[in-house]
């Protein structure tokens, strides 16, 4: 195939513009900043677990706290009915001796349960400060994430405007050469990566092995219009004042 120097010479700037492409699109398959929010959300995530985990505590606490504090007034009550019956002086020896014997059972069921309800309420105090340093730690995760976020928009904006620079460039360029040239181009890059590259004293820039000196030889001496191909590879291999031959 025959196909101007000149013309030619344009598949290197073709094939920077695929390579670019390529970088791009690796690029945002390994995007530091969507790991970064990956990682962020993580930690956002089992900071707010962590806090719902301590929110459910507090949940329970009050709960106990609600019931012993129901107990403790139920058997106060019915220690203030057993005294005003005592103070009134109108019960029996017997009954008198009853009284006074529940008296005694209802301060110790009394004592024993503030004593329950001031553990309870210390318990929660000190959950009350966990739930307090949790929603530090989870307003701090969720800053962090907005950040984060922030920062990969704007990764992910920059590599926008690259592709777009290079599918225009690329689309440019695309209608100078001869369609079966395009053709070869683009089947060497999708098999082999790279679909054209400089030849560049003996050895070819797509695979960067060294042709041997019969083939060089064999360059050398063919028009510079043909297209020719790196053997090794399969490259299309341009020819410029570099190529040394």
């Amino acid at each position: 195939m025959n196909v101007e120097p000149s013309i030619q010479a344009r598949l290197l700037r073709l094939a920077e513009v695929d390579t670019e492409l390529t970088r791009i699109a690796h690029r945002r398959s390994v995007l530091p900043e969507q790991q970064e929010v990956d990682r962020f959300e993580a930690e956002r995530n089992a900071q707010k677990d962590a806090a719902v985990a301590v929110e459910i505590v507090l949940d329970d606490l009050d709960r106990d706290i609600r019931k012993l504090e129901g107990e403790v007034e139920a058997v106060r009550k019915r220690e203030e009915r057993d005294r005003g019956v005592l103070e009134a002086g109108s019960v029996g020896a017997k009954q008198l001796s009853e009284l006074q014997h529940e008296l005694g059972s209802l301060e110790r069921r009394r004592s024993v349960l503030e004593d329950e309800l001031l553990e309870v309420m210390e318990r929660r105090e000190a959950s009350a400060a966990d739930h307090e340093h949790a929603g530090a730690r989870l307003d701090k995760a969720e800053s962090d994430l907005v950040a984060a976020r922030e920062r990969r928009d704007a990764a992910v904006a920059d590599l926008d405007a690259a592709q777009q620079r290079c599918e225009t460039d690329r689309a440019n360029l695309d209608g100078i050469f001869p369609e079966e040239l395009l053709k070869i181009y683009d089947r060497q890059r999708t098999e082999r990566g790279t679909g054209a590259a400089l030849l560049q004293a003996r050895r070819c820039g797509a695979c960067r092995i060294e042709l041997d000196r019969g083939e060089i030889a064999r360059i050398a001496k063919t028009a510079p219009d043909v297209v020719v191909r790196c053997t090794e590879c399969g490259a299309v291999l341009v020819r410029t004042k570099e190529s040394g031959l």
